[in-house]
């Protein structure tokens, strides 16, 4: 496996970055998780300019523009001959000293990694998830604005530890309120009659990529969508659920903390987004 590391395509084995690395040791640098299908990679730009937005917000400096990220991006695959993987972009504070000042980082690290990724088992897409809700909640959005997509994922760790610990794959988590914000790598939507409706950023939802096709999607088959504070009771009494991310992609959820979720599998209006989801990932988007 070829690896873009600052300005070099290297060998996995000599894909390394120093210790002193700010992104090691703090979390401090801002990432992305893109997807390659059919040689397109799916709303590049769009995952360009929220990595941009990202690094802006923690005052990051990218040291290269977004054509040559996406260029650097693009290659990558080909290095690599993919048509279809996962591909993450990161982008590190860089080498400091052991103390948190960022302006002593002169120079950020720079790396892509285009490989493989399975996060469910497909008999979890067609027969749908159980999940469950966990005890650790998510970080306020006044203190780390979920906007962010950080390499500070310890939040999401605990949960999805807490997940395993329930016997799920995955797990959804609240707010400091008590209202749903998003699982521990995906985002949440419900169907309840026939509205589809999803958690706001402003509830500590992260503004997810697929999450805004799927906004797209609901438009394009004139399905109603719209953001709204959701409660557990929400998900329990809904008529369908289903998660969204870019690893994820689209997937059924049919049971949360026991309780069945309308008929207990997977829904037709959730199989109508997830095909149409399918047609739109091979069309939109960067070929390589």
């Amino acid at each position: 496996m070829k690896i873009y590391l600052d300005g070099k395509f290297v060998d996995e084995a000599d894909a390394k970055i120093s210790v002193f690395d700010h992104g090691l040791l703090y979390g401090d640098g801002v990432f992305e998780g893109i997807r390659l299908y059919g040689g397109n990679i799916f709303r590049l730009e769009e995952h360009l300019e929220r990595l941009e937005y990202s690094a802006k917000a923690i005052l990051l400096k990218l040291p290269l523009t977004r054509k040559e990220l996406s260029e650097v991006t693009c290659e990558t695959c080909r290095q690599n001959n993919l048509t279809d993987a996962y591909i993450r972009l990161v982008v590190t504070r860089g080498v400091g000293d052991l103390g948190l000042a960022p302006w002593l980082c002169p120079k950020p690290t720079v790396f892509v990694i285009a490989s493989k990724i399975t996060l469910y088992p497909q008999e979890h897409y067609d027969n749908g998830l159980a999940i469950v809700t966990v005890p650790t909640r998510r970080i306020n959005p006044a203190a780390l604005p979920p906007t962010i997509k950080s390499l500070n994922y310890l939040n999401n760790i605990l949960g999805k530890i807490e997940a395993r610990q329930f016997g799920a794959l995955e797990a959804i988590m609240l707010n400091d309120q008590g209202y749903i914000a998003e699982c521990t790598a995906d985002n949440v939507f419900i169907v309840h009659k026939g509205e589809l409706l999803t958690p706001a950023a402003s509830q500590g939802a992260l503004k997810g990529i697929t999450r805004s096709a799927i906004f797209a999607i609901a438009q394009e088959l004139g399905i109603p969508i719209r953001e709204q504070e959701l409660t557990r009771y929400d998900v329990w009494i809904a008529d369908e659920c289903f998660l969204t991310g870019s690893g994820a992609e689209v997937i059924p959820v049919v049971k949360l903390d026991g309780r069945e979720i309308g008929s207990g599998r997977p829904g037709p209006l959730t199989q109508r987004v997830l095909e149409a989801f399918r047609r739109r990932v091979r069309i939109e988007g960067t070929r390589i």
